[in-house]
């Protein structure tokens, strides 16, 4: 009976070898998906985060006054689904934030032939601005004081300076809004 079962497992861990060397792609683990992770303190502590539709997302340590250009090439470009409308190449970041770049194309939609419909928080009237869900008219009404105020957003986390718009508000929004036309 011993050497029945020490056969099972010797011809189960030979037939396991055997698809790994054929398909190479099969862990024998399931790790998730590693990203760029990067000492902070290694210049100086000048670490941001990005996240989203870029090639690889991590913790990038990159120094004093970068700007999102500067970010999304460390992190080795866009995917095919960024939404160029939703960042600025020469916005100036602050260390220790994490940066998102937002979907062109729901990543439910198999085909990705419709894109997502966004507002402009930069533009557009607060009325256009309530058709996102989870920006309500109070929260609309102080994004449009704000921008009056302060200027034009120039990040997509810069929402979340404006009254009533939270970390859980902006995550529902993030994919939804857009800085320029």
């Amino acid at each position: 009976m011993a050497k029945i079962i020490i056969g099972v497992l010797i011809v189960t861990v030979v037939v396991i070898a055997g698809f790994m060397i054929l398909d190479p792609k099969i862990s024998p683990t399931n790790t998730p998906a590693i990203t760029e992770v990067v000492d902070s303190n290694a210049l100086g502590g000048y670490s941001y985060t990005i996240e989203g539709e870029v090639n690889k997302p991590g913790t990038y340590s990159l120094g004093e006054n970068i700007t999102m250009a500067d970010l999304i090439s460390a992190a080795g470009g866009v995917t095919t689904n960024a939404d160029d409308l939703a960042f600025f190449d020469d916005a100036t970041l602050t260390k220790g934030t994490t940066y998102y770049i937002a979907s062109k194309y729901n990543a439910n939609d198999i085909c990705n032939t419709d894109p997502i419909i966004k507002v402009n928080i930069n533009v557009d009237a607060a009325d256009t601005l309530t058709s996102i869900n989870g920006i309500t008219s109070s929260i609309a009404s102080s994004i449009v004081s704000y921008r009056s105020g302060t200027g034009q957003f120039r990040t997509l986390e810069q929402i979340m300076e404006v009254y009533g718009v939270g970390n859980a508000t902006y995550r529902k929004v993030r994919n939804f809004i857009t800085l320029h036309e």
